[in-house]
């Protein structure tokens, strides 16, 4: 009789190979969580970023008048936060009149454009009110949560053109 209980106190394979099945099933799960919570995360610095800068613009703006010029155009253009270095850009004066405390950059796309960018345009360009003055356009190329555009982008567009297209998330302000 102590010969069948023995037998019977152990785990056959198929029994082991079901409990490493369903393990490895919520391991993925649980990865997969990870994952879309890392990318929600990145996606939420990015707009605590594009806060600082709005309010550093709005600092700087109050100091001298007028938003910083865009001064780099390696990017299609646009001003970045992530120009080579030592080349100046948008962030530079923000950060040299200590209205940002660093150039942010952003964590993933960290390339020669970075992913965050900026252009200072003249009064009437893109048949904006021209009374209104020169105004800026900040945006942010990738948000990785959502598509184009990022539900909560304020967006920003002239008659003649519509930046929210080029960006996932954008803003813009007048100087006047």
């Amino acid at each position: 009789m102590d010969k069948k209980n023995n037998k019977n106190k152990g785990f056959t394979l198929i029994e082991l190979l079901v409990v490493v099945a369903i393990i490895g099933l919520l391991a993925s799960v649980i990865l997969s969580s990870l994952n879309t919570a890392r990318i929600k995360a990145r996606d939420a610095k990015r707009l605590s970023d594009m806060h600082q800068m709005e309010i550093a613009l709005s600092l700087y703006y109050n100091a001298y008048g007028n938003y910083p010029y865009s001064d780099y155009a390696g990017c299609g253009g646009w001003d970045s936060s992530g120009t080579p270095a030592g080349t100046p850009s948008f962030i530079t004066p923000l950060v040299s009149e200590k209205f940002l405390p660093i150039n942010l950059l952003d964590s993933v796309i960290n390339d020669s454009c970075g992913n965050y960018a900026y252009y200072r345009y003249s009064a009437g360009d893109y048949g904006c009110d021209s009374s209104r003055g020169a105004y800026y356009v900040l945006g942010v190329r990738d948000m990785e949560s959502s598509p184009n555009p990022f539900p909560k982008s304020p967006g920003w567009s002239c008659p003649s053109r519509n930046w929210q297209g080029e960006f996932d998330w954008v803003t813009g302000m007048y100087e006047q």
